[in-house]
């Protein structure tokens, strides 16, 4: 056994005390022992134990085991985490299985073997490690929420538009309704669905955003469901998926309108009955999540066309928020392009003051059909490439698709037909690079093969 940790054991009996420090010194870092129980507080204020050996039976109590209870509680109420392990008699065993149920990690019997016992303490030692690594996780994934899901301190702009949303976010956040989030690619659904998470009671809890148009059909259930290992050729090892890693905090599911029909049925089963079954088990796992969907798409429409299942649509949009495209949201264009001008002239520590009138007006002119992603893009690009003090209009490279938009031949205004015609202008204008024609659409390269697999392109 290796040798670390801090061990206290109580016992009145000294001899006990003497062989548990004689036998554990040569395995543990440290050992106290202590014969008067009523000492156990000021011990645990002094020092942070590992592992505590706590005797049931004291003399003023030779037999109930209340004694032993009783500083059971009271090192449970200091600690909740402490590890104790009670020494026990043969004729004590009920009393402590009672005692585990209480919060004792394990007993130890009178007279002990000294391997069986080395191999329980050591056991108690691993336990004790695992649960403060845990907290520390715990901690940290604390900080970072509090440092990505700071309310609304990443949402830019003061139109009327915003405020309605800033409005639903305050009045949903603090319920655990599902949430569906709507609006055109590049309007920032994530920082809805944060912002969500960020004033919740889960906040403290653990965030997990899935982009359902990046997962596979064949890697789906995988993904969000978990596998044990051996279900399949790469399960090396048993996972969690990501409705399991999110239990307790809130699981966002970006682009649900891309599932396919048996996908579909397959998530609504997880949302009714709130357990999964990973690949490969045939014992569900309970999962306690707040979810958060979004969709560019016309779902009602979807459900007409026979292509999203209604009793899906009635369990994901309790409350539906509805992101405005960065056209309609008068005022903020400015707004945004100066904080994004911030953000990357001290990123890439360029010395260049500003944005010139010419450029700003030439940004409240254009349509971004990107939204506030392309926005940032092309302030970004502009910062990068900029020789002069001033981002002057000759430096936004704007693309032009939205500006011949209304030339596109269209024979009907069907969503689907309509976004099939841009995906063949764009995929002609850059002669069929994907990437090119992704980054054109707002799509990622994956979203954007659905979409061409979708339509037979």
């Amino acid at each position: 056994m290796e040798k670390f940790g801090k061990i206290l054991v109580v016992d009145d009996n000294e001899d006990i005390l003497f062989s548990l420090r004689l036998l554990l010194r040569q395995h543990v870092e440290k050992v106290t022992t202590e014969s008067d129980p009523g000492n156990i507080p000021v011990l645990l204020k002094k020092e942070e134990f590992d592992v505590i050996l706590l005797d049931m039976n004291f003399t003023k109590d030779a037999i109930s085991g209340q004694e032993g209870f009783f500083w059971l509680q009271k090192i449970l109420e200091i600690d909740p985490s402490a590890v104790v392990l009670f020494i026990t008699a043969y004729g004590d065993v009920e009393k402590s299985v009672r005692a585990i149920k209480e919060g004792a990690t394990d007993f130890i019997l009178k007279p002990w073997q000294n391997e069986k016992l080395l191999a329980t303490i050591n056991s108690a030692l691993n336990l004790c490690k695992s649960k403060r690594e845990l907290a520390q996780l715990r901690i940290r994934q604390q900080a970072i929420n509090r440092v990505m899901n700071k309310s609304f301190a990443d949402f830019v702009g003061k139109s009327p538009e915003m405020q309605d949303v800033y409005d639903s976010i305050s009045k949903v956040a603090g319920t655990d309704a599902s949430v569906l989030i709507l609006g055109e690619n590049g309007t920032g659904k994530e920082l809805v669905a944060r912002a969500l998470h960020a004033n919740s009671l889960r906040k403290d809890e653990t965030f997990i955003s899935v982009d359902l148009g990046a997962i596979s059909e064949t890697l789906f259930e995988s993904e969000l469901f978990g596998h044990v290992k051996g279900s399949f050729t790469d399960a090396k090892v048993d996972r969690p998926g990501r409705f399991e890693i999110a239990s307790g905090g809130t699981l966002f599911l970006d682009e649900i309108g891309n599932l396919s029909l048996p996908l579909q049925a397959k998530l609504l089963t997880v949302l009714e009955r709130r357990e999964v079954l990973r690949v490969g088990s045939n014992k569900p796992k309970p999962i306690d999540v707040r979810l958060i969907c979004a969709t560019n798409m016309n779902l009602p429409q979807m459900i007409a066309e026979g292509k999203f299942r209604q009793d899906l649509l009635y369990r994901i949009n309790t409350v539906e928020v509805d992101l405005p495209p960065l056209r309609e949201r008068e005022g903020d264009i400015p707004l945004l392009a100066n904080h994004f001008f911030a953000v990357y002239a001290r990123k890439y520590k360029k010395a260049v003051r500003g944005i010139t009138k010419d450029a700003m007006q030439r940004l409240e002119e254009y349509k971004w059909p990107g939204n506030v992603r392309e926005l940032q893009h092309v302030v970004e690009r502009a910062v990068i490439m900029s020789e002069d003090e001033w981002i002057n209009a000759d430096d936004l490279q704007l693309r032009t698709v939205s500006q011949s938009s209304e030339g596109l031949d269209l024979e009907n205004y069907n969503l689907d037909e309509v976004e099939k015609t841009v995906i063949l202008k764009v995929m002609k204008m850059h002669h069929g690079n994907i990437s090119k024609a992704a980054s054109e659409l707002g799509l990622t390269r994956t979203s954007l093969y659905r979409r061409l697999e979708k339509y037979g392109l």
